[in-house]
């Protein structure tokens, strides 16, 4: 399978995947170098996320698949942030049923991406991240839509801060009041450090979910 989705925003570059391939598929398209540690996961899912998250970095850097590359490619910090061994961007990573989802930017940058499966469980749980001064505007009927963009946005936002212990989604982090489309921007703001710093985040709306990430820090 191909990339699902490529496309930039500013100096952010977003790529999806449809995972369709099986894990032997892709292990026959990814260095043995890439590849090694899948076998830490024993849920054939994760192995099928893991290993697809590598083939799509690997397609938007432009390595060739298959070659005997003996970069691991991925690293993580200790707070469990991804990395790019070679210092070359910075990374977020993101996966829902069915997908994988990465942003790349400049290195030293703080990207935060996100993708949320469509469904309806986020109205149950709408009041553990859902603030009173949030709203949820209805798209076509239903605030489903909406409702799920908050959930995804604070996922970026949480993965761009730089103080990520004990951030609470519902009383540390702030999405403004937006119109909903089928994709668009929107203003947050973080409550967790002195700071407060705002930030732009933008999304889209695809058949089988939603897609936020950050484009823009405010300045302190």
């Amino acid at each position: 399978m191909a990339l699902y989705a490529h496309f930039w925003s500013g100096d952010v570059e977003i790529g999806i995947w449809k995972m369709e391939e099986d894990e032997a598929q892709l292990l026959s398209r990814l260095p043995a170098a890439v590849s090694r540690g899948v076998e830490r996961f024993s849920a054939p899912h994760r192995r099928q996320e893991w290993l697809s998250v590598r083939l799509l970095l690997l397609t938007l850097l432009g390595r060739q698949e298959g070659c005997n590359d003996s970069d691991a490619l991925i690293a993580y910090t200790a707070a469990g942030a991804p990395y790019l061994l070679d210092r070359s961007r910075s990374l977020s990573i993101s996966h829902t049923k069915g997908y994988v989802a990465v942003a790349l930017a400049p290195w030293g940058s703080r990207p935060g991406l996100d993708i949320e499966q469509w469904g309806h469980r986020v109205l149950k749980v709408a009041s553990r991240f859902l603030r009173e001064d949030e709203e949820a505007p209805l798209y076509e009927g239903s605030a489903v839509a909406a409702l799920l963009l908050h959930w995804s946005a604070k996922e970026s936002l949480f993965k761009s801060l730089e103080q990520q212990e004990a951030v609470d989604f519902k009383s540390h982090l702030r999405i403004f009041p937006f119109e909903m489309a089928t994709e668009g921007r929107f203003v947050a703001q973080e409550y967790r450090t002195p700071l407060q710093r705002r930030y732009d985040l933008s999304y889209r709306l695809f058949p089988d979910f939603v897609l936020t990430w950050v484009t823009d820090i405010w300045p302190a």
